[in-house]
């Protein structure tokens, strides 16, 4: 029934989540980091030649309070920079510096590993089908969150 459903939906989400920080923290400890440095880490590794903060909260799904707090730490740490753009920083490129261009490429192949493990019993055809369904609901529950529960 629909309640069962929620509850089977929210517990696999939850632990999900909760494993997948738990697995990140471990890995990026070594470095000074915390769990959700791993998601900033892995998309400007995705775009070497560089990408602007409102891209990051886009392709990350984070306010641009979250990534500026996380941009910061990292690059106190000396693994990001913001190179200027005409001239400005405002709007500047966020880029990996060498010592983090090699944080985030074994971040990111980490990642891979531990997401290919994690999804080793499913055939592709599974997989599409599991991302498109998650696809499916992340849009629905961000108009949900945008628009309210509609009425039946």
């Amino acid at each position: 029934m629909m309640i069962d459903r929620f509850g089977r939906f929210s517990l696999a989400i939850f632990e999900i989540s909760k494993h997948w920080h738990k697995i990140a923290s471990e890995e990026l400890a070594a470095y000074g980091l915390k769990s959700p440095h791993a998601i900033y880490l892995t998309v400007i590794w995705k775009h070497q030649e560089g990408i602007t903060i409102p891209q990051l909260c886009e392709e990350c799904g984070k306010d641009k309070s979250d990534a500026s707090r996380m941009i910061s730490i990292l690059e106190k740490k000396g693994f990001v920079t913001k190179q200027e753009v005409n001239g400005s920083r405002y709007r500047g490129l966020l880029v990996l510096t060498e010592e983090g261009k090699a944080v985030a490429g074994r971040v990111s192949a980490l990642a891979s590993r531990a997401v290919e493990a994690a999804s080793k019993d499913l055939t592709d055809e599974m997989r599409d089908n599991l991302y498109n369904a998650l696809d499916s609901i992340t849009a629905n529950l961000r108009k949900i969150s945008r628009e309210g529960i509609p009425e039946r």
